[in-house]
């Protein structure tokens, strides 16, 4: 593995809150395979599936992680030339439209109902469209349960107000027509189901009641969602050099600091929600101030620029 992309993967997978040590250690190397399947890859076209909802936030939105991801792989892939269409369903849709909306470069858009038959139709679109998506990345997008509920962090069900989008990742490799890449930090997302299931039981405050059943081909733990979205395309840009100045032409503080806006200012996306304390619109991620999650970013860039990676 490229030792830049090794030096991402540290960085991305540090602790926040929880203790994901045992979560990146199975996970090793996935980050360089996830950017391997994609940039080596003709005529890519990546989808982005992402919102995760909130429903006892003041006002119900999604929260701020993923979204942030979710913009700088969409904005760096499409100036790469490469196709991308960003996915989510309605409860998810204003806060996600409008960090589309803030994007420098033009992206689809999808946006399926909470049913499952609007999910299945959008599938076959997938499949079957003018350019057929070859890659699928889940950023902080949550996956049934062994129940098969999705279910929040303490264990609330959130099947009435999420759309069924792991069922684009459910089919075995053998069936799917793309690589699937799950991105997540707290065990309850869509590619966490890859994990051996003790590791989020023994590891994670509720992990017998919330851990995913969906996996994937390639599996990016990470300490904030998002960070797993930054890490992911620096690590392309380090697989194909010859693209990194049009990968990472977006990717600074400023843009980053524009994603959360939108998503804040606009799309109403909340954070730090807690069973006795409703998140609320603000710019900070999983709890952190939104200037500690830029300097990350500055010192994921600072490793690509340090050497021809």
């Amino acid at each position: 593995m490229n030792e830049s992309v090794a030096r991402i993967e540290a960085i991305i997978g540090r602790k926040v809150k929880r203790d994901i040590g045992q979560m990146t250690e199975w996970a090793k190397g996935n980050l360089a395979r996830a950017a391997e399947a994609i940039m080596n890859t003709p005529n890519a076209h990546v989808g982005i599936v992402t919102g995760f909802y909130i429903q006892h936030a003041e006002p119900p939105s999604p929260e701020t992680d993923g979204l942030g991801g979710m913009a700088h792989l969409a904005a760096g892939l499409a100036n790469a030339g490469i196709p991308v269409t960003v996915i989510t369903d309605t409860p998810c849709a204003k806060a996600v439209w409008a960090v589309v909306d803030a994007l420098p470069v033009p992206v689809n858009l999808e946006v399926v109902s909470t049913t499952e038959s609007s999910v299945l139709r959008l599938r076959q679109y997938l499949e079957t469209g003018d350019r057929p998506i070859t890659h699928l990345i889940a950023i902080e997008r949550v996956s049934p349960a062994s129940d098969g509920k999705p279910r929040r962090e303490h264990g609330w069900d959130m099947s009435r107000e999420t759309a069924p989008l792991h069922l684009l990742f459910s089919d075995p490799a053998a069936k799917r027509r793309w690589y699937t890449i799950g991105i997540g930090d707290g065990g309850n997302e869509i590619g966490m189901g890859s994990l051996p299931k003790e590791i989020i039981e023994g590891g994670i405050p509720n992990g017998a009641v919330i851990a995913a059943t969906t996996p994937v081909d390639s599996l990016i733990v990470a300490g904030v969602s998002n960070w797993g979205g930054y890490g992911l395309l620096a690590a392309m840009a380090c697989t194909k050099p010859a693209l990194r100045d049009v990968l990472l032409r977006y990717f600074n503080r400023d843009m980053d600091h524009r994603f959360l806006s939108a998503a804040v200012e606009t799309g109403q996306a909340v954070d730090d929600s807690r069973v006795d304390n409703p998140g609320r619109p603000q710019m900070s991620v999983d709890s952190i101030p939104w200037e500690q999650h830029a300097a990350l970013l500055e010192e994921i860039s600072a490793v690509v620029a340090s050497q021809a990676c």
